[in-house]
């Protein structure tokens, strides 16, 4: 522990640049072992752009026990140190470069939502997703913010999530662990549906549902009378000239 801390109590960390140096040696050590790796890559100062990945960015710091890991885990994941990151249903597996020559490990467990919690998100994202070829892309609507952020949404409350580190930090939300929440934020930039992944929610399942809603709502308009905004035949041909 004394390596770790300096006799002020000061936290002695590395510059920018040697933990990048560290992360990109870790990275080709372990291809080279034929070790597949899942660095995150960060794309300037900001963590997460899309909408869902930033709310989680926000979320997360509800976790920390000590708010000076905070500003260190975005000062790590902005340098590269988190150099594998897999996300599996409910558990998070990742390796994170630190001082030391090998990655330090952590794990984040996130418990599944109840059945009925399942059943009722999947039905409120199906009646609010308006536009099929966004969902098929991966891009969720702002009205599925209070689905994400209320109490039984998606985001795992402090009750919900447990984390685990290989370093010697006594804090339960250390740099390294914050440094890989921040990277399922840019990792859930990429793919949304991690989200669903993370608390046990069948996919498959959801996008079915949706395309089922569209498919009734379309069928249920083409049974309709035509309203005063559709033209008649003759209206059309006036229109444009062909009589």
């Amino acid at each position: 522990m004394a390596k770790y801390w300096t006799a002020s109590m000061q936290y002695s960390q590395m510059s920018v640049e040697e933990l990048q140096k560290k992360a990109q040696e870790s990275v080709k050590n372990a291809k080279n072992k034929g070790k597949e790796m899942h660095p995150i890559i960060v794309d300037g100062r900001q963590i997460a752009k899309s909408w869902w990945g930033m709310a989680w960015c926000k979320n997360i710091e509800q976790y920390a026990d000590y708010a000076s890991r905070i500003e260190r885990g975005k000062r790590y994941v902005r340098s590269g140190a988190v150099v594998d990151l897999q996300i599996v249903k409910g558990k998070v597996k990742a390796r994170v470069q630190g001082s030391r020559k090998a990655p330090y490990k952590v794990e984040i467990n996130i418990s599944p939502l109840k059945e009925e919690i399942c059943e009722d998100i999947i039905e409120k994202c199906s009646s609010q997703i308006q536009n099929l070829q966004e969902l098929v892309n991966g891009q969720f609507p702002e009205s599925l913010k209070e689905i994400f952020l209320s109490e039984n949404g998606l985001f795992p409350s402090q009750r919900e999530i447990s984390f685990n580190c290989s370093c010697p930090d006594w804090a339960l939300m250390c740099k390294h662990v914050a440094a890989v929440l921040y990277g399922i934020g840019t990792k859930l930039d990429e793919n949304p549906f991690l989200f669903f992944e993370l608390r046990g929610i069948d996919v498959n399942k959801l996008v079915d549902v949706t395309i089922k809603d569209h498919v009734d709502s379309l069928l249920e308009h083409a049974n309709m009378p035509p309203t005063d905004r559709v033209m008649d035949d003759s209206c059309i041909e006036t229109l444009f000239g062909l009589k």
